[in-house]
């Protein structure tokens, strides 16, 4: 998507998750949107005005009596000439002065001041989030037609609690900021089904067989999907991520529930098989843990297969029109990928090379091949979310979504 031209009065208020902004600043910027950054006294705290201006090649608004920025009613210019207001982080404090009016810095000033949509991205300590004053300013500010993105679950960078407080990721903010001044997305009208992680088989209670994949690459890819308009349904087994925004998650365990669950969300349009599912599973779990026995070797596990949720995806009578298929290999990437696109009736086998010494497993970088029966691409060494990113245009060309 593209934000090109758009132009967004950043306001950044004072607390952790102000590091952030300089990540949501760069994500704005290459989609092509101006930035115009306001930094009450408690953000500089955090981050810096240099580094907020370096990034967003604009001057940093600070000070509500600036001789130089008032002298032209600076407060009132800077809230009419925007597209968008977008207050990330709005702290307990900015969002109290925003629902009940008060203006004693630029920042609320400005947000007073606006006739412009405004989008808060709450962020504080998950006590402060659940306090009935916060909750109250909260509700005030969506009766008053703000719009909100987050908080999330998750661990705070500050004390270490777990709760709903979380900023939301800067991806996520700017798909929002898409979605509030973009118009038809190249995916609307299009249901797309992806699996995510990896499968737990159990040989009893307590063990199971798995793999190292994290979810990181599948749940990056259901977001991109969903950012381009599609209805996305993410199958995931055991992660230890968050649930991607905009997008129905089901959680399973099992190469079996897995395959269930995909089949339960056809007909679709979309499926990309994102899953490093396990290829066996103990024939028989135990019911009991299994215990050692001095003197006596193990057990031995009787394996058995699982299902094959690609291949049978790839040749089913609901057969989604664009099937994508992921090959996390060791060796012989590309004529092993070659190999899975023929036999799982897919249209594209996304390839790439896991071995220990990649790091791709469980990590934050990819290196893919895309494997058609067009041709092999090589991709360079990207994030997860940059691959997410562009496999998902490429599938919206693809498939001829409205705009693509």
């Amino acid at each position: 998507m593209s934000l090109a031209g758009k132009r967004i009065l950043l306001v950044i208020a004072g607390g952790i998750a102000a590091y952030k902004s300089l990540d949501l600043i760069r994500r704005l910027r290459e989609r092509g949107a101006s930035v115009r950054p306001i930094m009450t006294r408690g953000a500089q705290e955090f981050v810096t005005p240099l580094a907020v201006g370096a990034l967003s090649a604009s001057h940093v608004y600070t000070e509500l009596f600036s001789r130089e920025d008032e002298q032209d009613v600076g407060h009132i210019r800077l809230a009419r000439e925007c597209d968008l207001v977008l207050v990330a982080p709005a702290t307990a404090d900015l969002m109290a002065k925003m629902a009940n009016g008060l203006a004693d810095d630029l920042a609320s000033t400005v947000l007073l001041a606006t006739d412009r949509p405004v989008l808060i991205a709450p962020a504080m300590n998950p006590k402060m989030w659940a306090h009935p004053a916060t909750q109250r300013n909260f509700a005030v500010l969506q009766r008053d037609g703000i719009q909100a993105i987050g908080p999330m679950e998750g661990e705070m960078a500050e004390s270490g609690e777990r709760g709903r407080g979380r900023m939301a990721e800067p991806l996520d903010i700017v798909a929002r900021v898409e979605d509030l001044l973009s118009g038809p997305k190249p995916l609307s009208g299009m249901k797309a089904i992806v699996t995510s992680g990896p499968t737990h088989e159990p040989i009893d209670p307590v063990r199971y067989i798995a793999n190292r994949s994290s979810g990181k690459q599948g749940h990056a890819i259901a977001a991109a999907l969903a950012r381009l308009g599609a209805d996305v349904t993410l199958v995931s087994g055991p992660v230890t991520i968050a649930d991607p925004m905009g997008v129905k998650t089901l959680h399973v365990e099992r190469a079996d529930e897995m395959r269930d669950a995909v089949l339960s969300a056809l007909p679709a349009d979309i499926a990309v098989m994102v899953a490093a599912v396990a290829d066996w599973r103990v024939a028989t779990s135990a019911e009991q843990k299994i215990k050692k026995q001095p003197g006596e070797a193990p057990p031995p596990l009787e394996l058995t297969e699982n299902p094959d949720i690609l291949k049978t995806v790839g040749h089913h009578a609901q057969r989604p029109r664009l099937v994508v298929g992921f090959a996390a290999e060791t060796e012989n990437v590309e004529e092993n990928g070659k190999g899975k696109l023929e036999r799982k009736g897919a249209d594209l086998i996304v390839a790439n090379d896991v071995s220990p010494e990649t790091g791709i497993m469980g990590g934050d970088r990819n290196r893919v091949k895309l494997i058609t029966r067009d041709g092999v691409e090589g991709w360079p060494d990207l994030s997860k979310e940059e691959v997410a990113e562009r496999l998902a245009l490429w599938i919206a060309t693809q498939i001829g979504g409205t705009g693509a």
